[in-house]
């Protein structure tokens, strides 16, 4: 470039200039989103957080079927067939929006959609799949259980052989999306080794108690499973996989969002903090203009769009078929690590007010404590990069 070439202006929305990377069909997919959200969530968000609850969310569930945000990275059965970079985005959008949103559409399209996509018959994603694209249906996903979180290869959920059905017992906890869900995908052990059965929920001996009283994704379904003698024909098992490769790999798809959707927190916080510093006063003159203050903003755009930087690299990695689960861990533990650090440092710009639902910055900041320890709690992501950085295996 010439030294008489006229540089673009600083953006203090994009200060890297990262949205230089996307191309149209990229930006296309994120201002869908991005107005969806501005519409159907941003107005109502603050009261169901409030209230404990999620109205409508099979109604909303039928609108991100319509504008393809459910299960959009996948192919065929209806799915949108968009890039991991366009799944991303969509992902930050909704999490922008809240942690719960990202949360109902990260398990339907990420874990159970995907479990179903990648390990079903052609039987089982015939049945499900285009009514799960289109929100007709909402899925769940069974792994985590009351006593095993982080290891799970010690889950007690069992199915056996009665001739040529399967009979499932045991518990599933902490399932988003359980008490609404028309389908979950289930893993319980069997003689075989860990196996994956996609379970109806209206079979006899399901059940679905959703999970009150808590302080953190609290605009979203979150349930209980419980499978009393849950009997399933032979093709509800999952056929094309057996052992923890089944489940893991699903994580690390869902992982993938958050490393993206945590970033759209982060940036919501960052944004009301930042209007917040223009217009507030103090001692005569916005807070903004004090050092402390553009220090604290200075640190945290920096965060945030490293950040979004790091989700941008490995989404163009997942694209060419290179991104190992590794390099989601170190994603998952950086992003959210550093979303939570930046809601916290809004707090303290918005003052008093950064604990009010006027603004979004307390809401993200205990959504986000949520975020950091499901799909793998900080110690697990760094352990697992630690293995691959020594070879040698810390898990037990």
């Amino acid at each position: 470039m010439s030294a008489s070439a006229k540089l673009p202006p600083f953006d203090a929305a994009d200060p890297l200039g990262i949205d230089d990377l996307l191309e149209p069909e990229d930006l296309a997919v994120r201002d869908t989103v991005r107005a969806w959200a501005a519409d159907r969530v941003l107005p109502y968000v603050a009261d169901w957080y409030e209230k404990g609850e999620l109205p409508g969310i099979r109604d909303l569930a039928r609108e991100l079927g319509s504008i393809g945000a459910l299960g959009m990275s996948l192919t065929g059965y209806g799915c949108a067939g968009a890039s991991a970079v366009q799944y991303g985005l969509a992902c930050l959008e909704l999490e922008a929006a809240d942690s719960g949103i990202r949360s109902l559409v990260s398990v339907q399209g990420s874990l159970a959609m995907y479990a179903i996509h990648r390990f079903g018959s052609e039987e089982q994603k015939l049945q499900w799949l285009p009514r799960m694209a289109a929100g007709e249906v909402i899925g769940c996903f069974g792994l985590t259980e009351p006593d095993h979180g982080s290891d799970p290869a010690s889950m007690r959920t069992h199915a056996k052989r009665d001739g040529d059905d399967w009979v499932l017992g045991g518990r599933k906890m902490w399932i988003t999306n359980g008490s609404v869900a028309g389908v979950a995908v289930v893993w319980a052990q069997t003689e075989e080794g860990i196996r994956g059965f996609v379970v109806p929920t209206d079979s006899p001996g399901f059940s679905a108690p959703e999970i009150k009283h808590k302080w953190s994704l609290r605009a979203s379904v979150t349930s209980e499973l419980v499978l009393d003698d849950v009997r399933l024909p032979a093709t509800a098992v999952l056929p094309e996989v057996t052992g923890l490769r089944g489940p893991l790999s699903c994580l690390s798809h869902a992982r993938y969002g958050i490393v993206w959707g945590a970033m759209g927190a982060a940036r919501s916080s960052f944004e009301a903090a930042l209007d917040y510093a223009r217009s507030r006063e103090q001692f005569g003159r916005p807070i903004g203009g004090f050092q402390l203050t553009q220090a604290k903003l200075a640190d945290m755009a920096v965060e945030l769009h490293k950040g979004i930087l790091l989700a941008h690299h490995l989404g163009r990695r997942m694209d060419a078929g290179r991104l190992r689960p590794e390099q989601v861990s170190f994603g998952k533990l950086n992003n959210v690590r550093e979303a939570i650090e930046i809601c916290r440092t809004a707090r303290t710009i918005l003052g008093a007010n950064g604990i009010s639902l006027e603004y979004p910055v307390m809401r993200h900041a205990t959504n986000l404590e949520s975020v950091l320890t499901y799909e793998g709690t900080v110690e697990m992501h760094q352990l697992v990069l630690g293995k691959a950085l020594t070879g040698l295996d810390a898990f037990r």
